[in-house]
């Protein structure tokens, strides 16, 4: 099986288990599993988040997320429980493909490393 093929199938893998989790079978899309990451990465499970909390749980997601390619280094975590990434690599300038690529490998691997999936 190729490379692609192999991360087709586990994003697949991982988009069916969250939206069957979480959305009652509903498809989630990137960005709502870019959000589930960032509650689980926070840790802090509240009903309601407001505008900017929602943002800031993506930015905690993607930090997260695109830490082990070296983009990211986690800093520290603060008073309230939220985490702060430094950015140590500037991303290069990616197509909107591409980042989609790159999100969805990144989270493929997320869930790889929890053995969420296979």
């Amino acid at each position: 099986m190729s490379r692609d093929e192999q991360l087709k199938n586990r994003w697949e893998q991982v988009v069916q288990i969250l939206s069957n989790q979480f959305a009652d079978g509903e498809i989630l899309d990137l960005d709502a599993i870019i959000y589930l990451i960032g509650v689980q990465e926070l840790g802090q499970l509240k009903v309601a988040f407001k505008k900017d909390e929602k943002l800031n749980l993506m930015h905690i997601a993607i930090c997260r997320l695109l830490e082990p390619y070296g983009f990211y280094e986690f800093d520290f975590v603060d008073k309230d429980g939220w985490p702060h990434y430094t950015i140590k690599e500037e991303l290069p300038p990616l197509k909107a493909g591409e980042q989609s690529v790159l999100m969805k490998e990144a989270i493929v691997n997320y869930f790889l490393e929890r053995e969420v999936i296979e």
